[in-house]
C-alpha cells in the first residue's frame, strides 16, 4: 500500500471513530470561547493557568500514592487551589507537594480535606453546586463563567476572577444562601489586585 492510500485509510478510520463527536467538540469550543471572552485575565495568563492546571492534574493522576480523581485543581494567576476529599493526611500532603513541584506554580492553596465521602453526599454536593451555579448565572452583571464552584461535604469553594468587591460579595452571598451549604471558601480574585 502506498503512502497516499495509507493517508486516506487513516483519515477514514479517524472520521469513523470521531463520528458523533462533532456536536460535543463544537459545544465545548463555544463554551470555552465564551468563557475566554468574558474572563478578565489576559489571554497569556489564561493560557498559563490552563497549562499549570493540566500539568498538576496529570502529575496527580500518575502518582501511585494519591487519588488524583478525587482532587479538583484550579489555577488563578499561577496560584493552584486543590479541593476535594482524600482518605489520609499523607495523601493530602503528597498532593500539595506534587502541585508545588510543578513548573510555573507560584503558590499552592491546599484546601483538601481528609475523610470519607458517601455516594449520597456526592449527590447532595452536585445538587448544591448546581443550585449555586444557577444563582450565579441569574445574577445580572456577574460573569458566572469566570467562577468555578466546587462542593465537598457541603463546603463550597468559589475560585475565579471577578471585576469588583461587590461582585465577590454577591457571589459569596449566593453560595451562603443555598440550602445545604455548610461553609464557603472564597478563592475569588478581583481583577487588578
Amino acid at each position: 500500500m502506498n503512502i497516499k492510500n495509507t493517508g486516506w485509510c487513516f483519515l477514514t478510520i479517524l472520521s469513523l471513530l470521531c463520528y458523533g463527536c462533532g456536536p460535543a467538540l463544537v459545544g465545548t469550543a463555544a463554551v470555552g470561547t465564551f468563557k475566554g471572552a468574558t474572563d478578565q485575565r489576559t489571554l497569556g495568563t489564561m493560557v498559563d493557568d490552563s497549562l499549570i492546571t493540566s500539568r498538576v492534574k496529570a502529575r496527580l493522576l500518575s502518582d501511585e500514592f494519591v487519588s488524583g480523581l478525587k482532587i479538583d485543581v484550579d489555577t488563578v494567576q499561577q496560584v493552584v487551589f486543590l479541593t476535594g476529599v482524600l482518605e489520609t493526611t499523607s495523601e493530602r500532603r503528597i498532593a500539595g507537594d506534587i502541585a508545588r513541584a510543578t513548573p510555573g506554580v507560584l503558590r499552592v492553596e491546599n484546601q483538601l480535606t481528609v475523610g470519607k465521602k458517601s455516594a449520597g453526599q456526592t449527590v447532595d454536593d452536585k445538587i448544591i453546586g448546581n443550585r449555586i451555579k444557577t444563582g450565579l448565572i441569574q445574577e445580572p452583571g456577574l460573569r458566572s463563567m469566570n467562577i468555578d464552584v466546587d462542593v465537598n461535604q457541603g463546603r463550597v469553594t468559589l475560585t475565579g476572577v471577578v471585576a469588583s468587591q461587590s461582585q465577590r460579595d454577591r457571589a459569596i452571598s449566593i453560595a451562603r444562601a443555598c440550602p445545604g451549604t455548610v461553609a464557603v471558601t472564597d478563592n475569588l480574585t478581583i481583577t487588578g489586585q
